[in-house]
C-alpha cells in the first residue's frame, strides 16, 4: 500500500490552498467560491463535466478545508452524499442531480435517528405505491438540512434521495455550538419517484460518511496543532518562549503523535476504501480499518483539542481566536459518530465475532 498523494491529489490541494489564500471566508460564504474554482466537480463523471477522481481526491480536499476549519457544505455535500449517488442513481435522475452539485447545490444525508447513531436498520420507512414510495420517519443532527436541495435518507428499503422542497417535510433547526447548522428532519409520506431509492446504498453511505469524517478530523488536529506550535513559539513567560518550557513541551509532543496516528489511521481507511473490485476478505479489512478510524476519531479528537484549549491558555476560549472554530467542529464529528463508547462498542464486536 502507498498513502502518497498522487498528482491528481496534489493539484486539488493546491487549489484549495489558492482559494483559502485570496478568500477571508470560512463558512458558507466560501461555497460561491469553491463552485468557481471547480472542486465540487472533481469526483463527477466526464459526461457531467466532472474530473472522473473519486474519494482519494475529495478526502485531500476536506482535508485541507478542515486544516483551515472550513464549515462549508463541502462535508456533507462531497463526503457524505456524493460518491453515493453517483454509484446508485440511474442516468435520468443523475443528470438531474449531479450537474447541480458542480454549480453548487447543497446536498446532505441523514446519518443519525434519534438514539441511533449511523443506524443500520432505519426505523424510517418507505412503502412502494405504485411508481413511488412513500417515506416516513424522523432523522436528527441533520448538517446543513435547511439549506440543501436534496437529502439523502436511510430507510428499511434503501437510501431514499428526497426533495427537501417535498411536501411532507418539516425541518426543525438544532442548537448548534459552531458555524455548521443542524437540524431535526421530520417526514411524513413524502413521496420519491422510485427510481430515487437506492436499494443497497447504506453501507456504502456510512462507509464513505466515516472515511470523510476521518479527512475532516485529520485536517482540523493538523490546523490546530499548526496554530498551537505557532503560539507556544511566540508567546513568551519569564522571558522565554512558551515552547522552551518542558512541560509544554511534553504536551505538543503528545499532539503530534495523535496527529501523525489519526493521519496514518484516516489514510489507511481510505486508501483501502478506494481500491477497485474489491473481494470480500479485502471489504473486511477495510471495515476493520474503518472502525479504527471512526474509534480514534471520536476517542482522541476531542481530547486533543482540549490540550491545544490549555496550551493555549485563556486565548484560545475567546471567540475573537479561531481555536473555537476548530474545537466545536472535532465535538461536532465526535458527537455524529456517535461518541467514543459507541464505537469502542461496534470495534469490540468486530473483534469477538472474527
Amino acid at each position: 500500500m502507498d498513502f502518497t498523494r498522487d498528482e491528481g491529489q496534489d493539484a486539488v490541494a493546491e487549489v484549495v490552498v489558492s482559494v483559502l489564500e485570496r478568500e477571508s471566508a470560512r463558512d458558507i460564504d466560501l461555497w460561491p467560491k469553491l463552485v468557481e474554482s471547480g472542486l465540487l466537480s472533481v469526483a463527477l463523471p466526464a459526461r457531467y463535466g466532472g474530473d472522473d477522481m473519486g474519494l482519494p481526491e475529495i478526502s485531500v480536499l476536506l482535508t485541507e478545508l478542515a486544516t483551515d476549519a472550513v464549515a462549508a457544505p463541502a462535508l456533507p455535500t462531497l463526503g457524505f452524499a456524493l460518491l453515493p449517488l453517483i454509484a446508485g442513481l440511474p442516468d435520468s435522475v443523475a443528470e438531474q442531480v449531479l450537474p447541480a452539485v458542480a454549480e453548487g447545490a447543497i446536498v446532505t444525508a441523514a446519518l443519525n435517528e434519534q438514539g441511533a447513531p449511523f443506524v443500520r436498520k432505519p426505523a424510517t420507512t418507505a412503502v412502494a405505491d405504485g411508481d413511488s414510495v412513500l417515506i416516513t420517519g424522523r432523522k436528527v443532527g441533520v448538517p446543513y438540512a435547511e439549506q440543501a436541495r436534496w437529502l439523502l435518507i436511510p430507510t428499511d428499503a434503501g437510501l431514499a434521495l428526497v426533495d427537501a422542497a417535498a411536501d411532507g417535510i418539516t425541518t426543525t433547526p438544532s442548537p448548534v455550538s459552531g458555524a455548521m447548522p443542524e437540524a431535526t428532519v421530520r417526514l411524513e409520506n413524502v413521496r420519491v419517484p422510485a427510481e430515487r431509492l437506492i436499494p443497497d446504498g447504506i453501507d456504502d453511505l456510512h462507509r464513505i460518511a466515516v472515511a470523510a469524517l476521518g479527512s475532516v478530523a485529520d485536517g482540523l488536529l493538523k490546523g490546530a496543532l499548526v496554530l498551537t506550535a505557532e503560539h507556544l513559539r511566540t508567546r513568551h513567560q519569564f522571558n522565554r518562549p512558551l515552547a522552551e518550557f518542558q512541560a509544554v513541551a511534553q504536551q505538543i509532543a503528545d499532539l503530534y503523535v495523535v496527529s501523525r496516528t489519526l493521519h496514518a489511521a484516516a489514510a489507511s481507511a481510505t486508501w483501502a476504501l478506494a481500491q477497485p473490485d474489491a473481494d470480500s476478505a479485502h471489504r473486511e479489512r477495510t471495515d476493520d480499518d474503518l472502525d479504527v478510524l471512526a474509534y480514534t476519531v471520536a476517542s482522541e479528537l476531542p481530547t486533543a483539542m482540549q490540550k491545544c484549549h490549555h496550551l493555549h491558555g485563556g486565548i484560545g476560549v475567546d471567540v475573537t481566536h479561531s481555536m473555537h472554530r476548530y474545537y466545536s467542529q472535532a465535538k461536532d464529528i465526535a458527537r455524529w459518530l456517535g461518541g467514543a463508547s459507541f464505537r469502542l462498542d461496534r470495534l469490540g464486536a468486530r473483534c469477538s465475532s472474527t
